[in-house]
């Protein structure tokens, strides 16, 4: 949209080059189980470079990530201080960095993201 074309702009700017963004896929883990994923978020997992997961995520979802593609774990974890996680904006500007970088990045959340996250 017009953030991308305003932060292409602004890269090009900067670096005296044209800059392709890698798209960026808000993703739901659904319940849980793997054979309940949707064949979009599939498809999502397989093709991408970087993927910002919640620390629930079930392993053999992660399972589906391509081995050379770089899992980072954001998640956080109510009460516990210790393990805060990152924050919100931490979480935007990880996915921001790998997309400049010309990254496929997904940021993969439990249940569905536009009822449990952030995703409105």
């Amino acid at each position: 949209g017009r953030a991308e074309v305003t932060s292409a702009k602004r890269l090009r700017v900067m670096t005296g080059r044209s800059a392709q963004l890698g798209p960026v896929a808000l993703v739901g883990a659904g319940p849980g189980d793997p054979e309940l994923l949707t064949l979009r978020a599939l498809r999502k997992l397989e093709a991408a470079d970087v993927v910002l997961h919640d620390s629930l995520i079930p392993e053999e979802v992660l399972n589906f990530v391509p081995k050379a593609a770089k899992l980072i774990n954001v998640g956080k974890r109510c009460g516990d201080v210790k393990d805060r996680g990152l924050q919100q904006q931490e979480i935007h500007e990880l996915m921001l960095v790998n997309s400049r970088r010309g990254c496929k990045v997904v940021r993969l959340k439990c249940g569905d993201p536009f009822i449990f996250g952030r995703g409105g």
